[in-house]
């Protein structure tokens, strides 16, 4: 695990309480206070440095292309030919194609225009959300006097070799910050798209995707509907049939289901803190995952009586999870925590049926991205590396550093598509980091 670090670089080495071994000096050398020191030698920035230069060395490899496979004798002459021996079935050889294209991914800086030359790259990118057909980007900015902007990238110029993108701001912008983890999906609905937003302090907010047209500012409507809601950790939008028109915010110890069309509300309390929600397509069920680890689903059509359970289904994790996705089939639950674990649980038995290893996290809210399709499950880690695993068996096939060092206010968002930009699109990886946006190109 390249964001590992360690202040002995040989295990065989005892560590001293107090100090610490640098193994190029062959000796050791005490720890300093972190304060009232003039270039303090403390544990924190040896570990940052040991980090540091993990990370420069990848880079430096990524560059020269020293990129190895994690799988022995995986290549493309080789999948052929399996293939056509019959030895690999079609899912197989999709699948290991796949991973093959991760492995060979390449990072290229991405040129942001805008109608308005004050808005590309003057912010640093929050949040990125693609739409359902990935041939837009939904943002979130941070602004230098406090709060965030909203704006929209269009994928429409991002081809094999232009690397250009339009984005276009938001005349609005929210003096409140966005969690990084409470953004809905945006949702096609009534022929708009709709992006929802958990803020801090609460308030849940619906925006028709006009907003960021590149039209006449002046023919521009406003919020479709603001909800005020206190402590609002997290949303999700229905679109089952039978909940049409309802979304939900995860609050503190309570979860509130919310009409938008009628603003008729039905609250389910909780022992904990909802951080994360996602509700069924093919049923109005929604799955929520709390800070004391637990993970449990609400069939929304029922009334909340008091005395009546009304929790369907319960999952227990050890620490507070951060991100749950249902998989297409909805059999499959995928859910992130605290600890760093990623699980992957059988809905239908309450079992967990895989672990993904490597992820590191220790108190951010961080989202998982799950591409059925391509096989492939991506996460950023607090560590700020993205790490994209097989799917299908849990395996590590790729660890991808930050252009950036790494930093608390620096950990990157990614989509991840096999067309970004549309149905002809051009498959790969997108990563904004501080004020800047990277493609890995899939081919």
């Amino acid at each position: 695990d390249p964001s590992s670090s360690s202040l002995t670089e040989n295990s065989a080495v005892p560590e001293l309480p107090g100090f610490y071994y640098d193994a190029e000096k062959n000796r050791y050398f005490r720890l300093l206070p972190g304060h009232n020191n003039y270039n303090p030698l403390t544990k924190e920035s040896i570990q940052y440095k040991a980090m540091e230069c993990k990370r420069l060395k990848l880079l430096e490899e990524e560059e020269k292309q020293k990129k190895k496979t994690t799988r022995a004798g995986l290549n493309s002459s080789m999948l052929l030919q399996k293939r056509q021996l019959g030895l690999l079935s079609s899912r197989s050889y999709c699948s290991l194609v796949h991973e093959l294209k991760v492995n060979c991914m390449q990072r290229r800086k991405i040129e942001i225009h805008s109608p308005d030359s004050s808005v590309a790259g003057t912010n640093n990118f929050k949040i990125i959300v693609a739409d359902v057909a990935c041939e837009r980007i939904f943002t979130v900015n941070d602004v230098e006097h406090g709060g965030c902007k909203y704006g929209i990238i269009n994928l429409s110029g991002l081809g094999k070799e232009s690397l250009t993108v339009e984005m276009y701001d938001n005349l609005y912008f929210t003096n409140r910050k966005v969690r990084y983890q409470s953004l809905f999906s945006l949702t096609h609905f009534s022929k708009l798209c709709l992006m929802g937003i958990a803020e801090t302090p609460g308030c849940a907010s619906l925006l028709p995707a006009s907003l960021f047209s590149s039209a006449n500012p002046g023919d521009r409507p406003g919020i479709l509907c603001s909800f005020k809601i206190s402590t609002a950790w997290s949303c999700a939008w229905c679109l089952n049939p039978q909940a049409d028109n309802c979304f939900s915010t995860g609050l503190t110890r309570r979860v509130l289901v919310t009409n938008a069309v009628t603003g008729h509300r039905q609250t389910f309390g909780t022992s904990s803190d909802v951080l994360a929600q996602q509700f069924a397509t093919q049923t109005p069920v929604l799955y929520n995952g709390c800070r004391s680890g637990e993970i449990f689903s609400i069939d929304v059509r029922q009334r909340n009586r008091k005395g009546q359970s009304w929790k369907a289904m319960r999952l227990f994790h050890d620490s507070a999870v951060t991100s749950i996705r249902l998989l297409e089939a909805e059999h499959y639950l995928m859910a992130a925590d605290m600890a760093g674990k990623i699980k992957l649980w059988d809905l239908r038995t309450a079992k967990c049926v895989k672990q993904y290893k490597g992820h590191h996290n220790e108190y951010a809210i961080l989202p998982l991205h799950v591409n059925e399709e391509e096989g492939l499950l991506t996460a950023v880690g607090q560590d700020c590396y993205t790490r994209i695993w097989s799917l299908h068996d849990a395996h590590l096939l790729r660890t991808i550093p930050s252009p950036h060092p790494s930093s608390k206010d620096a950990i990157p968002s990614v989509v991840f598509s096999s067309r970004l930009g549309g149905s002809r699109g051009v498959p790969g990886l997108l990563m904004a980091v501080k004020q800047d946006l990277y493609h890995f190109s899939y081919n």
